[in-house]
């Protein structure tokens, strides 16, 4: 159990960038410092900075490095260049140092010259056929970092394809991912797709906030955020092709907190809000519509801001953390912060039929309630809202959508599971962020006034305090109606 407990608190599935284009870096010591008081278990390096490499010896810390880009036609036209590259930058160091993935050129099949697409393969196949030879290919993958333009479309999720133009290149590269255990992967940006529309419920579907979601007909899932959607894109794209089996790694995604005046988006308040609850997406182990019940290995971007990138203003302000390690805002990944691991999938425990409805009666009554105990909740809104639960009621315009906060709508979300599966404690655990209580229910037909009166009579008997209430105690005193929601719940469709 405690041996569970420990993986859990790794999350060896959040990792970051460290990325090196400034000239005012923390020292590597320093930052290897920082990042184990967080819950950041991978780093992607942008090289294999020996220096940087070595700092993170013997901290079980997982190291994805980079083969240059300009190194790419060697490593192809020289098996021995190849040899001699991982013997500088991987034997040395490796195991002491947690090498895991040597990535072999970033974003090629977009931005680079044919000569480098066309020697991208065989330089993969070089670097793998030199770490076979020192019986290290079945422990460090060799791989490529694509950009969301290889895909020709994505919208809806489920219609994602590559573009023809790279199909057989594409398809060589996946074999080559497929035969050696190795993952697609790719960066996922939806601030860039914010920029070129920038409706209001855009930027809320983008930032893992309440949405009325984007449904896509040929699945009949709604997908309540831009990275999900984004995923299931790329998913789609590789089960087209017939690489169902090819694993998925999320390289880069994030938000930059300020921008150029004309970079719309770019703000303190969005980026916390986009990296905090990708955060809180991903320790939720929901996953996506397509992969549920697991989360996408997923590099935050970055860990510093780089003062020597070129580009508009915002390429200057990805960073998490200032130079002086404090934090540039909190997403949740101190080591405090942690969740712990679900001891069940909820959806596991569902039954195949829903429950039938109540009938509504004036009689007061008790009832375990599924409640929000922690304030990280948009994902577990997205766990039920985007597994083919019906949760219109809390859309806008929906009848419980007031009060349009996070914690009620979870409160709705996260009943709306737990009175659909059963009163079983495990449905009711979301990563230990609700707790099953016994709520005293007035049912419809009870004035308001009344209402709270009979639960401020009764909160002895239900080992609830007003205060504490949270959710539960502004859905009465806000008019959220809790029992015709209560109600609408137990008629939830189970999606299975």
């Amino acid at each position: 159990m405690e041996a569970e407990k420990e993986t859990w608190n790794a999350q060896s599935f959040i990792g970051i960038n460290y990325g090196q284009q400034a000239d005012n870096l923390p020292p590597p010591e320093a930052t290897t410092k920082l990042l184990q008081s967080t819950s950041i278990q991978k780093v992607r390096l942008y090289g294999s900075d020996p220096a940087i490499i070595k700092s993170l010896a013997n901290t079980g810390i997982g190291i994805a490095i980079d083969a240059a880009d300009g190194d790419i036609p060697a490593l192809a036209s020289d098996p021995n260049f190849a040899k001699n590259w991982v013997n500088t930058n991987v034997v040395p160091l490796y195991p002491a140092s947690k090498i895991i993935v040597i990535n072999v050129g970033n974003e090629i099949l977009t931005f680079g010259g044919e000569n480098l697409k066309n020697s991208l393969l065989p330089a993969m196949q070089n670097v793998q056929n030199a770490l076979n030879d020192l019986s290290l290919g079945d422990k460090i993958k060799v791989s490529t970092v694509h950009t969301m333009a290889v895909l020709q479309q994505s919208e809806p999720p489920s219609v994602g394809m590559f573009h023809s133009s790279i199909g057989d290149l594409m398809k060589v590269l996946l074999e080559f991912n497929k035969a050696t255990g190795s993952p697609f992967t790719f960066n996922p940006y939806p601030y860039f797709a914010y920029r070129d529309d920038t409706r209001p419920e855009t930027l809320a579907f983008y930032l893992f906030q309440p949405n009325a979601g984007r449904f896509d007909a040929n699945t009949n899932i709604t997908y309540m955020n831009m990275f999900d959607a984004q995923v299931d894109a790329v998913r789609s794209a590789l089960n087209a092709m017939n690489f169902r089996d090819v694993e998925i790694v999320v390289a880069e995604t994030g938000w930059p907190y300020k921008g150029d005046d004309n970079e719309v988006g770019a703000s303190i308040e969005n980026a916390k809000a986009y990296n905090g609850n990708l955060v809180a997406h991903l320790q939720s182990m929901v996953g996506t519509p397509l992969m549920p019940g697991k989360s996408v290995d997923t590099y935050l971007f970055a860990l510093y801001d780089e003062d020597l990138k070129l580009g508009s203003g915002s390429e200057h302000a990805f960073g998490l953390f200032k130079l002086d390690l404090t934090m540039n805002y909190d997403i949740g990944l101190s080591r405090s912060s942690n969740g712990q691991t679900p001891s069940s999938n909820p959806l596991k425990t569902l039954a195949a039929t829903p429950r039938s409805s109540t009938t509504p009666s004036t009689k007061l009554k008790k009832e375990a309630w599924c409640v929000p105990k922690a304030d990280v909740l948009q994902a577990k809104i997205d766990y039920v809202c985007g597994h083919g639960f019906d949760c219109s009621p809390i859309q806008p315009g929906g009848s419980c959508f007031e009060p349009n906060t996070i914690k009620a709508h979870a409160t709705y979300a996260m009943n709306l599971l737990y009175q659909t599966a059963g009163p079983d404690p495990l449905n009711c655990d979301f990563s230990q962020t609700a707790t099953a209580m016994m709520v005293v229910l007035t049912l419809a037909g009870v004035p308001e006034k009344q209402r709270t009166q009979l639960f401020l009579e009764n909160r002895e008997t239900t080992n609830l305090s007003w205060s504490n209430l949270g959710g539960i105690r502004s859905s009465i005193v806000n008019k959220l109606k809790v029992i015709e929601c209560e109600s609408s719940v137990s008629t939830a469709r189970v999606p299975y």
